[in-house]
């Protein structure tokens, strides 16, 4: 038997059910004719029930997510998907700032995408050669993603209390390095065990080089996109990037789905709307990194690009968080800032009454309020985040957003902390841990200034399915992302 995650039907009513719970549309109703028809609510953790449905139900259950979809969220108005009306809410647009970035080189001509590339290619003038320290920092950021990915992989889906007993039964808690099962009792791991996809490749013992992962083949795309089309691509690009080079079983949740409404002949942004109760859920955050590395000091450019690459999955705080996540990095990758006027960055593109800003906020307040800054005390923290955010799927973007603002807070940017503390706080594991290593790498500045522990099991050698990129460098990759860098006044060096 066959059964496809992230995409039955019968599956998704579930999910979108919870989505209309947490976004204020009343569906009492058609719960209780999804459940009276012997439908079932969604799978906890993962993409598909077991037991396929029957043509009628399946029927039934196609019918009611489009009912649910047509039912407006009360919540719209204040976390919009339109990038005018988000523009007309963010304090990074309202009227008396500063006025976007001077840029340097890559400007279009009239009508063009702030920041496009002199033709839809990506050529036109020679570009000068990107700055050193520019390169360094961005090796340092393709390492930090990389490196905190791999630290989350192994206990991806794994509940809180199962990371922290696996830990402590490995004498890694507080979390400070790499997962291994050298030691562990195995009733525990009987218990809580590994990611099976991951732990062949990312414990301890067995880390050569960085394995695949969907954290790290999107940052690949979003490489070759720019490569391609410059900084005028549109999201009609990104969508044909993926059907050329992203096998469909790489995708995921709301990826999944997008990939699916394409295959359908439905063009972008619908993609992102029909049957898709996993639009605010992590993924385009995932992606938003390259947008942040290639826009250095350029908060609300990044934040911009990004909303391009979003809108083909995901809707509202879905998008809010890819763009918060390229400002981030965006600022980081400016050089010069800390880690809270990072983080200011990013709350800076979002419309102050989303649900996003909110838990960023609430990651950041409870970081705060935790006074003895050790990594130890960081487990209040945590469990502070999951009493407020608990009742989310684990790969919904709020509780990842406030474990992620969370986390950076309260290492202070500092890389160890940052990464351990983004893992030890459960939910998206590795998607965690690679934004946060993305973000303190950037701020560490080179890859010299990582310690070794992370950087020196990677090999500089990272494995993907992406065209032409297996087994590429990570100083490669800085050196492909720096030509690409959109350089501004401000993001200059």
């Amino acid at each position: 038997m066959l059964r496809l995650t992230w995409v039955q039907p019968e599956d998704l009513v579930g999910h979108e059910l919870r989505q209309a719970a947490e976004d204020g549309r009343d569906a009492a109703d058609v719960r209780r004719r999804w459940l009276a028809a012997g439908g079932h609510t969604a799978p906890p953790r993962a993409g598909a029930s077991q037991v396929p449905a029957a043509p009628a139900l399946r029927a039934l259950a196609e019918a009611l997510l489009d009912e649910l979809a047509a039912r407006p969220s009360p919540l719209a108005a204040d976390e919009p998907t339109d990038l005018d009306a988000i523009h007309a809410l963010a304090p990074a647009w309202a009227p008396g700032e500063a006025g976007p970035p001077l840029p340097v080189v890559g400007a279009g001509g009239p009508g063009a995408v702030p920041g496009a590339a002199t033709d839809r290619a990506g050529h036109g003038a020679e570009r000068p050669a990107p700055p050193e320290d520019l390169v360094r920092r961005l090796e340092a950021g393709w390492l930090g993603r990389a490196a905190g990915c791999l630290l989350g992989k192994p206990v991806e889906k794994l509940p809180l209390e199962g990371i922290r007993e696996i830990a402590r039964g490995t004498g890694n808690w507080p979390l400070r390095t790499w997962f291994t099962g050298v030691g562990l009792d195995p009733a525990i791991a009987a218990r809580y065990p590994w990611n099976r996809r991951s732990a062949p490749t990312s414990l301890a013992e067995n880390i050569r080089g960085m394995p695949e992962d969907d954290d790290l083949n999107y940052p690949l795309l979003g490489l070759l996109l720019l490569e391609a089309h410059g900084h005028g691509f549109r999201t009609a690009d990104v969508a044909q990037l993926w059907l050329a080079e992203l096998p469909a079983g790489r995708t995921f949740t709301a990826e999944r789905v997008a990939y699916r409404n394409l295959l359908d002949g439905i063009e972008p942004p619908l993609t992102a709307l029909r049957r898709n109760p996993f639009r605010e859920w992590i993924g385009a955050l995932i992606r938003a990194d390259v947008h942040g590395w290639t826009h250095p000091g350029d908060p609300a450019g990044a934040a911009d690009a990004a909303w391009r690459d979003a809108v083909l999955t995901h809707t509202a705080n879905g998008v809010l968080g890819a763009m918060f996540a390229a400002a981030v990095t965006a600022a980081a990758a400016g050089g010069g800032a800390d880690v809270h006027a990072c983080l200011a960055a990013g709350l800076g593109v979002l419309p102050p009454r989303s649900r996003l800003a909110a838990a960023v906020r609430f990651g950041v307040s409870a970081a705060r309020a935790e006074p003895s800054g050790t990594p130890e005390g960081f487990a209040g923290v945590v469990d502070a985040l999951h009493a407020a955010y608990g009742g989310h799927h684990w790969v919904h973007v709020l509780p990842n957003a406030a474990l992620l603002a969370a986390a950076l807070t309260h290492a202070g940017g500092d890389f160890s902390g940052s990464v351990t503390r983004a893992v030890s706080g459960g939910w998206d594991t590795d998607s965690n841990g690679a934004t946060a290593g993305s973000v303190a790498g950037l701020l560490a500045g080179s890859s010299a200034a990582l310690p070794a522990r992370w950087t020196g099991p990677l090999e500089n050698r990272l494995s993907t399915t992406v065209g032409g990129l297996d087994g590429i460098g990570f100083d490669t990759l800085a050196r492909r992302t720096a030509a690409l860098a959109h350089m501004t006044r401000e993001g200059s060096s």
